[in-house]
């Protein structure tokens, strides 16, 4: 069983990222072989300034590791290591109907947001079909805004399969039945994480770097403690007991109307969630209190990761050794499979 994902580096990783994705790839590296990259061309739609650029891809490599990933067991890679994506990318394109990309969700929020609607943000589906193509993954862990991506990726290997592989057929994509034949390009399946999808950030808005509102997995210990006490909450007195979060939230946008509760309810293990929700219901503690319980949990949680993450940045050669090695393992298998896609479509 393959795995296959990705973190892009167009800023600093925080806890939407590691409970919505990347505790799962860490955990995931012992189900199967795992092929997790940094997205650091999908970044240059975002990220203008090279040393930036530069600087949040080794940062998101360092993050990785810290959390846990081994590098012996998968295989971590920056995604610009390996030309062929970028062959794929344009490959796949040319099977890629325009109205695909035109009801593409991500592009559609961007574009809401204010954000340039360029060719890079326009065509980011492809070149992330291509990311999970190349490397023939059974199935690729995402949040639930990012289903369609892999439906996109499905689809479009069906479309190149059709038209450049003689036997295949739709509805036997891996060529069981006598007569057909199995595609080029695996069909993947999206594994969602449904408990902890979506993290709220410190205002009750999705955790986005976009939105400003995270608390960030390797940041200041000052600034950590001054997010974590700025976290929205209400007036509702000490004495009192505390409100929980609507389901689904009033407020349009939001996605917890309580992120304290939330963000305590994610972090903390059950047993001590049970006591926190306990207290919260029947009232006698101040916010202030449970944002200290917050505060202590994330040290607790994140501690040996930050000396581990501190370690890797002391020793830049060993980050780049490990890279270079994801890369030649990563840039094998997708060797392999470039051959069979040029061969395909009648390139040399």
């Amino acid at each position: 069983m393959r795995i296959l994902s990705g973190v892009q580096s167009s800023g600093r990783l925080h806890l939407g990222n590691y409970y919505g994705a990347l505790r799962q790839f860490v955990q995931l590296q012992d189900e199967g072989e795992g092929f997790y990259f940094i997205a650091n061309l999908h970044a240059l739609t975002t990220v203008r300034d090279p040393k930036a650029a530069l600087a949040l891809t080794r940062e998101a490599a360092m993050a990785y590791l810290a959390l846990g990933l081994d590098p012996k067991k998968a295989v971590l890679f920056r995604q610009s290591d390996v030309r062929e994506v970028l062959e794929l990318y344009w490959i796949l394109g040319t099977v890629t109907p325009h109205s695909h990309l035109e009801r593409a969700h991500s592009y559609k929020d961007k574009v809401a947001k204010g954000i340039s609607p360029d060719f890079g943000l326009f065509a980011y589906p492809v070149l992330m079909a291509a990311d999970i193509l190349l490397y023939s993954a059974d199935f690729v862990p995402v949040g639930k805004d990012q289903v369609q991506h892999i439906e996109f990726a499905r689809d479009w290997a069906v479309k190149f399969n059709t038209q450049y592989v003689p036997g295949y057929d739709p509805a036997d994509p891996e060529g069981k039945e006598r007569g057909h034949s199995p595609g080029i390009l695996k069909l993947p399946a999206a594994r969602i994480q449904e408990a902890t999808q979506t993290v709220p950030g410190i205002d009750g808005m999705k955790m986005s770097k976009s939105y400003g509102n995270t608390i960030e997995l390797f940041g200041d210990e000052k600034e950590i403690k001054k997010r974590i006490m700025s976290i929205k909450t209400d007036s509702t007195p000490v004495e009192a007991p505390k409100p929980l979060p609507s389901q689904p939230p009033k407020t349009p946008g939001v996605v917890s109307d309580v992120p304290l509760y939330d963000l305590l309810k994610v972090m903390l293990p059950e047993s001590e969630f049970a006591e926190v929700d306990a207290s919260w219901r029947a009232g006698g503690k101040g916010y202030g209190e449970y944002k200290k319980k917050l505060l202590e949990a994330y040290h607790t949680t994140f501690g040996p990761a930050r000396q581990r993450y501190a370690e890797l940045a002391a020793d830049p050669g060993e980050l780049e050794r490990i890279l270079q090695d994801g890369a030649n393992r990563a840039r094998a298998e997708a060797t392999r499979l470039m051959d069979q896609v040029r061969k395909a479509v009648g390139l040399p």
